[in-house]
C-alpha cells in the first residue's frame, strides 16, 4: 500500500495525546505587547476589578512583583481589609504560626514586631539593645520627669507595654533553651 498513512486514533490506549487533535486549538496569547507565549495566567487590571489581563508565566511573575493590593490605603484601612479577607477567605482559618509580622526572619511574633516598632528598632535587635533603647526613651517621658503631662504619660505606658512584651518573649526563648 503506497501512500497509506495509519492514524494515531486507533486502538486502546490512544496513541495520540488527548489535546493533540487535528482541529485548530484556540489559544489566548499573552497580553504583554510583543509576547507570543500562551496567556493562561489571569491578573487583575486594577484592585477590586473583574477585568483581567492574561499573561504567560514569565510576564505574570513580572506583573505580580510590583503589585500592591493595598495601594492608596492608610495603615488602619489596609489592616482592616487584610483582616476581612482572612476571615472571608473561603472559610479557611490561617494557622497561628503563619501570623508573623512580615518583616524579620519569622522568629518573632506580630506582637513582638509591633513592640519593636514602638521602640523604633530593627527586627533583628537583640535584647540588650532593646533594654538600652527602652531605658533611654523611658527616662525622657517618665511621669516623675514630666509630672502632669498626659502625652508623656501615654508614651511611657506604650514604651512600658512594648518592653514587657519583648521581655516575656525573651524569657520564653531562654526557657525553651
Amino acid at each position: 500500500m503506497v501512500g497509506s498513512r495509519r492514524s494515531n486514533d486507533w486502538g486502546f490506549p490512544r496513541w495520540r495525546g488527548y489535546e493533540d487533535s487535528r482541529e485548530a486549538a484556540t489559544v489566548r496569547l499573552c497580553d504583554r505587547h510583543g509576547c507570543e507565549e500562551k496567556g493562561d495566567c489571569p491578573a487583575p487590571k486594577s484592585p477590586n476589578s473583574k477585568d483581567r489581563w492574561y499573561f504567560c508565566q514569565r510576564h505574570a511573575a513580572e506583573y505580580n512583583k510590583g503589585w500592591d493590593y493595598f495601594e492608596g490605603l492608610d495603615k488602619e484601612e489596609a489592616a482592616k481589609r487584610a483582616k476581612t479577607e482572612q476571615t472571608e477567605n473561603a472559610g479557611y482559618a490561617e494557622a497561628q504560626h503563619y501570623g508573623w509580622g512580615g518583616s524579620g526572619d519569622g522568629s518573632r511574633s506580630a506582637d513582638e514586631m509591633r513592640a519593636l516598632e514602638v521602640l523604633e528598632l530593627e527586627a533583628d535587635a537583640d535584647f540588650d539593645a532593646i533594654k538600652r533603647e527602652w531605658r533611654a526613651r523611658a527616662k525622657k517621658v517618665h511621669p516623675d520627669v514630666k509630672p502632669g503631662d498626659e502625652a508623656a504619660a501615654e508614651e511611657f505606658q506604650k514604651l512600658q507595654l512594648a518592653y514587657e512584651v519583648l521581655k516575656a518573649a525573651e524569657e520564653r526563648r531562654e526557657w525553651k533553651g
